[in-house]
């Protein structure tokens, strides 16, 4: 089951269970749609991957599977990130 992570763990903008804005990798990395287009160029940088709209958990199984009250923010190394970016961003993430 996702853990549907409460924010976007770059810039930190809130990302609650029916946010429609948030995107995830298959490590469920979890980012906000504006940091995925304009920042990281749909390249996750954990993992390489790409994103995905992240899915919508109904509020009436909220109660019974709360989502994530845990918050990531990491700080985007460019130094590290920068060489993935450009060797991921050009290849569709199914083929990466």
């Amino acid at each position: 089951m996702l853990e549907l992570r409460p924010n976007c763990e770059h810039c930190g903008k809130s990302l609650p269970p029916e946010a429609v804005d948030a995107r995830i990798c298959s490590f469920e990395c979890t980012f906000c749609a504006d940091c995925v287009e304009r920042v990281l160029e749909n390249v996750c940088p954990n993992c390489g991957g790409g994103f995905e709209r992240r899915p919508v958990r109904p509020r009436a199984s909220l109660a019974e599977h709360p989502a994530s009250a845990v918050s990531v923010v990491r700080a985007l190394d460019p130094a590290r990130f920068e060489p993935l970016k450009r060797a991921q961003r050009g290849i569709p993430p199914a083929a990466r």
